[in-house]
């Protein structure tokens, strides 16, 4: 099964990916806020994927992290004492998660020796991926120093707020667009607003430039 979903393995994850940054332009927001925990156990399983090892070890891997988050959910739903300390574990818990898929995508990439469509994918996926860490730096960072981005609250029509506006300040700041409607505030917050925004230039100015490079070339020799 897992091998199947290996060789669609990039197609699969931007989906997910996809589904997650824009599911609520498809459909109702409070539907959405249904949907958007399936979407990320949807994007767990498509992201396991990628840890190149055997088959029975990506399975337990799969199996253990779903636990892990689904346990964190219905414990902090249940008991609200603990509540905002299972919400930090599955914070962290997802954080390095993505950050070992990530690097994993985008090792696979690099080494790719074929540009097809789905190395295209890749490259796109990788990209949002990088969002997706940015966001669970700042929020990170607003868990341990609340206050730390000024303009997260301006709108209270969410009961997500937190989540959704630095979701949109950490790619607003990947793609070096800079509105200034949110703005950090600490000097953590301000170092951590320009790794984000690094980490897009180098992915732009390196990863995809290899990338058209090795398609250039696959073109000349095809030629």
């Amino acid at each position: 099964m897992l091998d199947k979903l290996y060789i669609y393995r990039f197609e699969f994850f931007l989906a997910s990916q996809l589904a997650i940054l824009f599911g609520s332009l498809v459909v109702p927001l409070d539907v959405f806020d249904f949907l958007s925990p399936l979407f990320f156990y949807v994007n767990i399983i498509a992201g396991s994927v990628f840890i190149r090892s055997q088959e029975k070890v990506r399975v337990w891997i799969i199996v253990l992290v779903l636990i892990i988050i689904g346990g964190v959910f219905a414990f902090s739903a249940l008991n609200k004492t603990y509540s905002i300390l299972f919400n930090h574990l599955k914070t962290g818990i997802l954080f390095l998660f993505y950050i070992i898929v990530t690097f994993e995508l985008i090792k696979q990439i690099w080494k790719a020796k074929l540009v097809d469509k789905k190395i295209i994918f890749g490259v796109i996926s990788g990209f949002i991926s990088l969002g997706f860490i940015g966001f669970f730096i700042c929020i990170s960072i607003e868990i341990v120093n609340s206050g730390s981005f000024a303009g997260l609250y301006v709108m209270n029509d969410a009961s997500n707020i937190l989540t959704e506006r630095l979701m949109y300040f950490s790619y607003i700041t990947l793609l070096t667009i800079g509105y200034g409607d949110i703005i950090p505030l600490t000097h953590i917050a301000q170092k951590a607003t320009i790794l984000i925004g690094l980490m897009g230039q180098i992915y732009l100015v390196i990863i995809t430039a290899i990338i058209v490079g090795k398609y250039i070339n696959q073109v000349s020799i095809k030629n």
